[in-house]
């Protein structure tokens, strides 16, 4: 199942963070993951919500650059090697891996991962038949 991640584009200074998050506070928009990343002058937040259209129009209103992409969130086995366990699958196809991040949740003895793939349409398929569980939004709240 596809996800959708919101990433909005900051100003790499101090209190832009914390002002994005407290225009997410103030219309009541929950978090569920998140994941930033440094590129200079500039920082990458994505996040995902399960209100993710709420969350677009709250950002933008504030004068944000936001982007809504598709994401899989897939229970890896916790344990030494989980991860190889769904590149190995991937890796015969060329399919690659744009970005991850984890998600602290764990369920069933299995971490929760979010995954960005190069070719989604044929990673999901891929993946389930190989016995990987992706997560539905709802999922992801526990």
């Amino acid at each position: 199942m596809k996800i959708k991640q919101l990433s909005i584009f900051l100003e790499n200074r101090p209190g832009r963070l914390g002002a994005l998050c407290g225009t997410i506070a103030e219309a009541g928009i929950n978090l569920t993951t998140l994941s930033l990343a440094d590129s200079g002058e500039f920082g990458l937040l994505r996040l995902i919500t399960p209100e993710p259209a709420k969350a677009v129009a709250a950002i933008e209103a504030a004068g944000y650059a936001v982007v809504v992409t598709e994401v899989v969130a897939l229970q890896v086995p916790d344990r030494p090697g989980g991860l190889v366990s769904i590149l190995s699958v991937l890796e015969p196809h060329g399919i690659g891996i744009e970005y991850m991040y984890a998600f602290a949740m764990r369920s069933g003895g299995n971490a929760v991962m979010v995954f960005r793939f190069s070719d989604m349409e044929r990673a999901i398929p891929i993946l389930q038949n190989a016995g990987f569980n992706a997560l539905k939004a709802l999922e992801l709240l526990g």
